[in-house]
């Protein structure tokens, strides 16, 4: 039962007549797993370092509040706000990714974080919602007005980002922004044999990378051929499914937490893996495909292209993330750094994602134009 007629007009009234409850319901859920993941998996991470055991499940708590209203915030938006809001958040993120490598701290080989006392950010994760739904308004423009340059405006937005990315240097946040921007091409209606050109570009860039990049090159060898350097991390999580099985071992009972540097964040997939076993493991996917399939299903009733271009554009980014993050866990592929959304710790994703799905639910809510029930 609720609190809201259907009669009432309100703004509050407005938004629960017209989100998609059952994709807000699941992301809550996913909010909810990521507290129990990283409460399971981060105590031994702490330990590591020297700090309260708590440290990361208090400040993964904290940046709960902001997320939750971010993405609250977002879903109230119409079309035109949402596009304005990420205009906004592009220029400030592109801004700020062009000095983190200048003021930011290196950690492992790379520069992409701003220091702010007691907290840093990471701004790569919120160019890439802002980017996505941006580059939809252009690819839009340009089907609507042909005289207007938005493949052009849009390329070189998605380069200019990609190459800020490799700068600092994080070459699988570069990939993702590249598929996210040639999904949406694709989708905007480019022929396809200049879907072909762009995906041998693609691949022409990773060769670059594995030829100029030793990190790159490092992991790419180590994923191929295990036994070329150390392939601890991956191993590890292996065995770490393995020793779960079907059920898993209990809460608090795994012990991969203990050895694996990153459990708490790259390889969280790994502790549900081992405490809750591979039904778990089941479930979380299942959340996450429920996510991407109903945000499809919703975006091809759109009648928008913009609205259309932008909710695909951020569902590929969701879903992207997801499932290379569960891939490097599974060992099925290399290694990016790149967290699971909602669920691995790390203030700037969790906040960067809330606004991308924010504005997911905002652009897919019920208007009387798509013709498209609640």
């Amino acid at each position: 039962m609720t609190t809201f007629a259907r009669t009432d007009r309100s703004v509050l009234g407005r938004w629960w007549w017209t989100i998609d409850r059952w994709t807000l319901a699941v992301l809550i859920v996913l909010l909810l797993s990521g507290v129990v993941l990283v409460m399971a998996a981060s105590p031994p991470v702490a330990d590591r370092i020297g700090v309260d055991g708590f440290h990361f499940v208090r400040r993964h708590v904290l940046s709960l509040a902001p997320a939750v209203l971010a993405m609250f915030a977002m879903s109230l938006l119409g079309p035109r706000s949402v596009r304005r809001v990420a205009v906004l958040l592009l220029l400030a993120s592109i801004a700020l990714l062009a000095i983190t490598p200048l003021v930011g701290p290196e950690i492992k080989g790379a520069r992409r974080w701003i220091s702010l006392g007691m907290f840093s950010f990471q701004a790569s994760e919120f160019v890439k919602p802002a980017l996505a739904v941006v580059a939809a308004w252009l690819l839009a423009e340009a089907r609507r007005n042909p005289a207007f340059p938005g493949y052009w405006l849009s390329a070189a937005l998605a380069a200019a980002v990609a190459g800020l990315l490799v700068w600092q240097p994080d070459f699988g946040m570069a990939a993702t922004v590249a598929t996210i921007w040639g999904g949406q091409l694709f989708l905007a209606g480019l022929p396809f044999v200049f879907v072909v050109g762009l995906g041998l570009l693609g691949f022409a860039g990773l060769a670059a990378g594995y030829s100029f990049m030793p990190h790159v090159r490092d992991r790419i060898d180590r994923f191929l051929d295990p036994a070329s350097g150390d392939s601890y991390q991956a191993d590890t999580a292996i065995r770490a499914f393995e020793s779960g099985g079907l059920l898993g071992r209990g809460p608090g009972e795994g012990v991969v937490k203990d050895v694996l540097p990153d459990a708490h964040s790259d390889f969280i997939f790994a502790v549900a893996g081992e405490e809750f076993g591979l039904l778990a493991c089941l479930l979380l996917m299942a959340f996450f495909a429920f996510v991407a399939l109903r945000g499809f299903y919703r975006m091809a009733h759109e009648r928008d292209l913009f609205v259309m271009l932008a909710v695909a554009g951020l569902l590929i980014q969701f879903t992207v993330q997801a499932i290379v993050n569960m891939g490097v866990s599974l060992r099925l592929l290399p290694s990016t750094g790149m967290t699971l959304p909602f669920v691995s710790y790390g203030g700037s994703s969790l906040l960067g994602m809330s606004i991308g799905m924010g504005m997911m639910l905002a652009l897919t809510r019920h208007r009387p134009e798509r013709g498209l029930a609640p």
